[in-house]
């Protein structure tokens, strides 16, 4: 287990965002902003983490995707019988309310309290009406959100929290959409996802980039970046970098920055487990096709990541509303796993999504049962 003294020398010395009216995240782009004085955000240190014996898995029978995804899943992590439900919901990007409440009451029915966080295997939906449905499984749907999208949401208690059982400790079930634009890829998602387990740190230092832009809209995170720094004891190299002045991106375990669109992402040499996300208005659209205005999270995925996230409405750039980098990297660092990593990385989860292989832990210790 990595110790959070080691893990807090990342934030000696990180810079809070700067203190003004939040801007629509798709605002035109122009000069950034000089953040504000120096702060250091603290995690505490992880106990544990969730496992595949603490999963729940949720299929939809009405998709075909969601039927073999979600059954080639259960395979390959073990999910235990008892632990997948079987639900029938439209195939579209949103549900209603009422189709969300008659979903959620069925999950509730037939889910074990034993199950301390959700795998959905399905692309579509992903949100209910304006809210995502990974924050609505969690927190409940929120229908203020509806009639003014850039207002603050609802807290999550499992944002910054250790607890490895939110279920049982805190009421909430974080969820992850196994989300790919085919089979085949969501199969390889899941295969990364595995790969990751236990591989750090590995013989070559892994990077963690973390890069500013000029989009001063979409780069309101850039003052919450850690220093550029080297952690030895976990051979993590942390790159704090300019879009316009990037270094070579090798063995990628996590990319956050701001931008509508991304460029050469396919380029990245990723590592198994890699996170990946940007701040735009609409990255949680996951029907958005290739080339769309804006880049959708499901393009990381595409491009090798493993797991990622993004807004199904206009949130305005709240950094409340997206991953909090350092929260997301000190708890990756301790051994958590993607799904835990991120939920806890986000305050306002509300209108946000959460994609990828939920399970996916680079940094976790390995266990004797884990060798034999």
């Amino acid at each position: 287990m990595v110790r959070i003294v080691e893990c807090l020398a990342l934030a000696a010395v990180v810079a809070g965002p700067a203190q003004a009216q939040p801007q629509p995240a798709s605002a035109p782009a122009s000069a950034a902003s000089a953040p504000a004085a120096a702060l250091m955000f603290r995690v505490p240190r992880i106990q544990g983490r969730i496992t595949a014996a603490e999963l729940g898995l949720v299929i939809n029978t009405a998709d075909p995707y969601s039927v073999e995804v979600g059954e080639y899943y259960a395979k390959r992590r073990g999910i235990a019988p008892e632990h997948i439900v079987r639900v029938t919901l439209p195939v579209r990007p949103r549900l209603t309310v009422a189709e969300f409440e008659a979903f959620n009451t069925a999950l509730h029915a037939q889910m074990p309290p034993s199950a301390q966080g959700l795998a959905l295997a399905w692309r579509e939906p992903y949100a209910v009406e304006c809210n995502s449905i990974t924050s609505a499984l969690a927190l409940g749907f929120q229908a203020r959100l509806c009639e003014q999208s850039c207002a603050p949401s609802r807290s999550s208690l499992y944002f910054n929290n250790p607890s490895a059982r939110p279920y049982s400790e805190l009421g909430l079930w974080p969820s992850m959409l196994i989300a790919a634009r085919s089979v085949d890829s969501a199969k390889a998602l899941v295969d990364r996802g595995i790969a990751a387990d236990h591989s750090l740190p590995g013989e070559f230092p892994a990077h963690a980039f973390f890069v500013s832009t000029p989009d001063a809209a979409r780069n309101v995170r850039a003052g919450l970046f850690p220093p550029s720094t080297t952690v030895a004891p976990l051979k993590l190299e942390v790159v704090r970098a300019s879009s316009e002045k990037l270094p070579p991106l090798r063995r990628t375990l996590v990319y956050e920055t701001g931008l509508v669109r991304v460029p050469g992402i396919d380029e990245v040499a990723w590592l198994p487990g890699a996170l990946a996300d940007h701040l735009t208005s609409f990255g949680g659209l996951l029907d958005a096709p290739p080339g769309s205005a804006q880049m959708s999270a499901i393009d990381w995925i595409e491009a090798g990541a493993t797991a990622s996230y993004g807004t199904v409405t206009e949130p305005c750039n709240h950094v409340e509303k997206f991953p909090h980098p350092q929260v997301l990297l000190l708890n990756y660092m301790q051994g958590a796993s993607a799904l835990e990593a991120y939920w806890r990385s986000v305050a306002w989860p509300g209108q946000g999504v959460f994609i990828g292989e939920p399970l996916a832990a680079p940094y976790a210790p390995r266990k004797q049962q884990d060798e034999q």
